[in-house]
């Protein structure tokens, strides 16, 4: 009988840590970053709640290395920036439709 090796690969996830308006640490997994009419949006999962719901928020550079996270307040550029998510990853999740 011969050994075998079985390697695991374990998915890297991300963790990124943002501080809401009432100055609280909230963390988020990292989905992916997507480029929209010229600017670029996180799309961010909570880590603390037992919720599928995604959040999607405009990056906005203020220098070379800080940038904050804006919440987007048009219906239309989230409904974009999300359908290109779920395109981008249609072979590897499932979206349920609301």
């Amino acid at each position: 009988m011969e050994n075998e090796k079985i390697e695991l690969y374990e998915e890297e996830v991300s963790i990124l840590t943002l501080t809401d308006e009432n100055g609280k640490d909230v963390d988020f997994e990292y989905l992916d970053c997507i480029e929209y009419l010229g600017k670029e949006y996180l799309v961010l999962m909570p880590t603390e709640e037992l919720s599928t719901e995604i959040i999607i928020l405009e990056v906005e550079p203020v220098d070379e290395e800080n940038e904050n996270y804006l919440s987007v307040q048009d219906e239309d550029t989230l409904n974009a920036v999300y359908e290109i998510f779920k395109d981008k990853y249609k072979d590897v999740l499932t979206f349920e439709e609301e």
